[in-house]
């Protein structure tokens, strides 16, 4: 198994992809750290982990609150001394145009959850990650952090944040053997996405060559590869997964 023995937190992983990687990175042997704010699912998604011989632990955090981040690492500690890997995937998303977003709701909350909350869990991570010269970090950018769309400007600023963080500490965790990349999704099948209208579904699938969207199972599958031995060369990278959506 490719995480025997590790130690991984996934953020915002009571559902949808985080939790298809939380359920990969299982059956690879890692133990979990299952982070989300609905504690209903969480606890559902730690009994399922349970079920397949994982060890897991469900811990109910804000990951926007640097207070909760910090508790929540030191539960973390306290029941496995460690982490091995990282999995920031924890986001919200609130379309507004820009004129008439609200600054609160629309853009520092956005903010708050999807940039702050990456720098709040790696910086409870780094230290332990140094001490031990060994660390996988990997967080969850998106395609609109690269191209942009229409009445996501506060989206698309969070998510192209967390590429230039992803990209200056992997600078800083290399010499430490810690490696820190970032994978950007393109339209994947999640309850979010199911909740569009069919209408323009139709539309956002005829821009991907592939002609279809993707599944979480792509991105936990890429995940798992990057938290592995066999990633241990690769460092700083943003890996795009859209079906061809965008070719930079």
């Amino acid at each position: 198994m490719k995480l025997k023995d590790r130690v991984a937190l996934i953020t915002g992983s009571a559902r949808g992809i985080g939790k298809n990687i939380a359920l990969e990175f299982a059956r690879e042997g890692a133990t979990i750290f299952i982070n989300d704010v609905n504690e209903e699912n969480a606890s559902q998604t730690c009994s399922q982990l349970k079920e397949i011989g994982s060890k897991c632990f469900s811990y109910i955090a804000d990951v926007g609150n640097y207070e909760e981040v910090k508790k929540m690492f030191e539960f973390v500690y306290a029941n496995a001394q460690k982490i091995d890997i990282l999995v920031n995937n924890a986001a919200i998303l609130r379309d507004k145009t820009l004129h008439n977003m609200e600054i609160k709701y629309h853009w520092d909350d956005v903010l708050r959850i999807n940039l702050n909350g990456v720098f709040y869990c790696c910086r409870e991570a780094i230290v332990n990650m140094r001490e031990n010269n060994y660390g996988r970090i990997i967080n969850l950018a998106s395609v609109i952090g690269l191209c942009g769309n229409f009445g996501q400007t506060a989206y698309a600023a969070s998510k192209a944040g967390v590429i230039g963080f992803t990209k200056s500490l992997a600078y800083e965790g290399a010499a430490k053997g810690i490696t820190v990349n970032a994978i950007a999704p393109g339209f994947i099948e999640t309850e979010m996405v199911k909740e569009i209208p069919e209408e323009v579904k139709e539309k956002i699938v005829s821009r991907i060559p592939m002609n279809k969207y993707g599944l979480t199972e792509d991105i936990a599958k890429l995940a798992v590869f990057l938290a592995s031995g066999d990633a241990k060369y690769i460092t700083g990278q943003v890996i795009n997964v859209n079906g061809g959506f965008l070719m930079p």
